[in-house]
């Protein structure tokens, strides 16, 4: 177990304007397509940037389940450490991060594609390059923020988190704020082996700031007691959805296909239900 390190702020600001976007799982050629269509343009450096100074905000579980976890991964650490970019702690990306960190985690649930994905780049490029990827990707997972706080002229006016937060929750930081916003308001456990989650958006009694979220499939982006859910299901061949921040718009891409490998996606029980 090596040092873990500090936290990124929390705090954005949203001056310029910030997209936010949903679960991407691996699925990069969808989010970039969804970035061209938000206004990005790549530049000679690599990176993509808004011509009006935008800053681009992910939820989270940027990996895992689709098929290009590690270019999500360069992504993010080029774009971060670029300050054009910043993503939020996550339950898949906690997941990977401690696999990363040499903790006894058991990859499933798409994260062994993560395993997969490292173990071809390590035959392709080597083990030093492999290693220098691995120690990147796990500092950019475990320094992520439980939340991030944007404000606009010193106003807080959202809040972006993986899976949900209480009010009394923003702006806290301890292990009970980081569970509830990588994981939600799960109740335990039901016999089919899926988490039970507390819809904590419909018990919400604030109506501000607005708290934008991801983590539980919807078919299309869902709005509720100043929630605003834009986890689309992209992985399992819904769409990627981004919130353009104070436009107050959404803009969804169409997933190239299904790439879970599922039938019983969640984005078919919800519908079935």
């Amino acid at each position: 177990m090596r040092h873990k390190p500090q936290t990124r702020s929390k705090v954005l600001s949203a001056d310029k304007g910030v997209d936010i976007v949903g679960d991407v799982h691996g699925c990069y050629d969808e989010f970039i397509e969804l970035l061209r269509r938000l206004g990005y343009e790549r530049g000679h450096d690599g990176t993509y940037r808004h011509p009006q100074g935008r800053k681009l905000l992910s939820l989270g579980d940027i990996t895992s389940r689709g098929p290009q976890s590690i270019k999500m991964l360069q992504f993010f650490l080029l774009h971060t450490s670029s300050g054009i970019a910043e993503m939020v702690d996550s339950n898949h990306g906690w997941k990977v991060a401690r696999w990363l960190d040499g903790r006894p985690v058991t990859l499933a649930h798409g994260d062994e594609k993560v395993e997969e994905e490292l173990r071809m780049y390590q035959q392709e490029f080597g083990p030093k390059k492999a290693s220098l990827l691995r120690e990147q990707s796990r500092r950019l997972l475990f320094s992520s923020p439980s939340h991030m706080m944007i404000r606009r002229n010193e106003k807080l006016v959202a809040v972006a988190v993986h899976a949900g937060i209480k009010d009394d929750y923003i702006g806290m930081e301890s292990s009970a704020v980081q569970t509830f916003c990588r994981y939600g308001d799960v109740a335990g456990t039901g016999p089919d082996g899926r988490p039970i989650r507390r819809e904590w958006a419909k018990e919400r009694k604030a109506t501000e700031p607005l708290i934008v979220w991801g983590h539980d499939p919807r078919p299309n982006p869902e709005r509720k007691n100043g929630t605003l859910n834009i986890d689309q299901g992209c992985v399992f061949g819904g769409m990627l959805t981004a919130y353009r921040f104070p436009e107050d718009e959404l803009i969804s891409v169409p997933a190239k296909k299904n790439y879970s490998g599922l039938t019983d996606t969640p984005l078919t029980r919800y519908t079935a239900d």
